[in-house]
Formats: C-alpha cells, structure tokens, sequence
C-alpha cells in the first residue's frame, strides 16, 4: 500500500484506537515492520474503532430510543421510517468504507444469518467464526488466497452488545437460532488487509 492518503488515515485510525505502530509518521517508509504498520496491528486498530461504534449505537441510540418508546429500529428502516439496526448499520459503514477506500473491508458474518448474504463463504471465514464461539475472548488470524490476491484476515467476536440485539434475532422468523442472550457471541468481524505478496 505504501503510505499514501489511505497510509495516513490509517495512522490515524491507529491513534484513535490506542495502538502505538512503529511507522506512522515517517512518511520514507514502505510496510511491513521495518517502515509501517503490520496487518495485525491494522486490523486491530480497524476492529477497536469498528467495535465502538457499534456499541455505542446500539446501547446509546438503538437500545435508548427504543426503550423510550421514542422510535423503533427495524429492518425496513428506509420505508417504515425508523432507526437502522445495529447489523444494518454496521453494513452501510462498510459498504461506504470499501467505495472510498480499497486498502482493507470487513463485513458482520456469522454461522447463524437471518440475510444469507452475512453467511460465511471462504474456509477462512467458516474457521474463524467457529473459533471465536468456541473461544471467548479470542480473535483468529490467518493468511488466505482468494483469486490471485493474498489476504491478511481477522476474525474478532461479535457480541449481544445490547438487549434489542439478541431480542432482534431470537424474534426474527428467518432466525436459525433463537435463544441468544445479551452479552453472547452472535458471529463475527471479519477484517481483509491485502497484502503485498
């Protein structure tokens, strides 16, 4: 990647998230450990950021405004008129995020999806999130092929972070599982770097 824009706003995101990386600044230097950030670190950073903000919307907005019996959050959001859901939002973040910047993705996947198009697809992605469900408190790191490219990929758990969470999916008709509770681990972040191999 070099450290270009995309370079510097990952330094930043670094920062944000509280991780020192050797490189950031020096504007000289090329990746790896010797001149820039290495992709655990990155992802790392990506996923404290990622993370947060999830949280706080669904605690803060979602789960606040809903209780207050000030507005619903619900998956036809756009027609109905009420708050995105926390997965949804985490989603459009995403999709603008990979629009503006090439240099990693990430998507919410998880073995049980209500949208099939958050099911896991690479072996990378099937392995990581049984990993995280079967771990708690641990993330998975692997290196994996897709066409020509070699990607760094992380898998970090996904939480239960509030109530209208588990209740969203345990009262979901196209749920395949229906007992979650707040605080349990639901599915996964999955973070792609590329890497320059």
């Amino acid at each position: 990647m070099g450290h270009s824009k995309a370079g510097a706003m990952l330094c930043g995101v670094v920062a944000l998230a509280g991780v020192t990386a050797f490189g950031c600044g020096n504007q000289g230097g090329g990746g790896g450990a010797a001149g820039g950030i290495q992709p655990q670190q990155m992802a790392d950073a990506l996923y404290a950021v990622i993370s947060a903000d999830r949280a706080t919307y669904a605690s803060q907005v979602v789960d606040r405004l809903v209780k207050e019996n000030a507005i619903k959050a619900t998956e036809r959001f756009k027609e109905e008129k009420t708050l995105p859901l926390p997965a949804q939002m985490l989603r459009m973040g995403s999709e603008h995020a990979q629009k503006s910047n090439s240099s990693f993705s990430y998507a919410l996947l998880s073995q049980w999806p209500i949208n099939q198009q958050n099911k896991a697809k690479t072996e990378a992605e099937k392995t990581g999130l049984k990993f995280v469900a079967d771990n708690p408190g641990k993330n998975y790191y692997t290196e994996e092929k897709i066409a020509d490219k070699t990607y760094f990929t992380a898998v970090y758990p996904d939480k239960a972070v509030a109530a209208a969470c588990a209740n969203c999916h345990n009262e979901h008709a196209d749920s395949p599982r229906k007992d979650f509770k707040e605080g349990e681990i639901m599915g996964g972040v999955v973070i792609r770097i590329p890497l320059n191999k």
